[in-house]
């Protein structure tokens, strides 16, 4: 079974989100979230079990955007199913591995949608 993967588009728009595009972002959520895609350690540990390329360049190579994407990218792969939609990725890398259920994922799915279509 092959795994669907975010696109580059849906990959895009979430760093958007998290870090309006900038090159050198500052951490977020009390010092805890590092990156473009501002990811947390427990985040990148996952992503590592799933991708074991990932862990020898350890989690402040999350600060670097083609590693992030590359960490996201194994992470939403796991976590959000076969038949992930955009707005499943977002939510998935917002609220974590059952973040598409939850509520309170909303606000960011909706920020995430006027990122990937700037036209809504």
């Amino acid at each position: 079974v092959t795994l669907a993967q975010p696109d580059a588009r849906t990959l895009d728009a979430i760093r958007t989100v998290e870090s309006g595009g900038r090159c050198n972002t500052p951490d977020g959520d009390g010092g805890r979230a590092i990156g473009p895609y501002q990811i947390h350690a427990g985040y990148w540990a996952d992503a590592c079990r799933f991708d074991s390329s990932l862990a020898p360049a350890g989690y402040q190579s999350c600060r670097s955007e083609p590693y992030a994407r590359r960490v996201v990218r194994a992470y939403l792969t796991h976590y959000a199913g076969l038949h992930a939609t955009p707005g499943t990725y977002a939510r998935v890398h917002n609220g974590g591995p059952a973040g598409a259920r939850k509520r309170a994922t909303l606000p960011y799915l909706r920020r995430f949608l006027r990122a990937y279509d700037p036209a809504r």
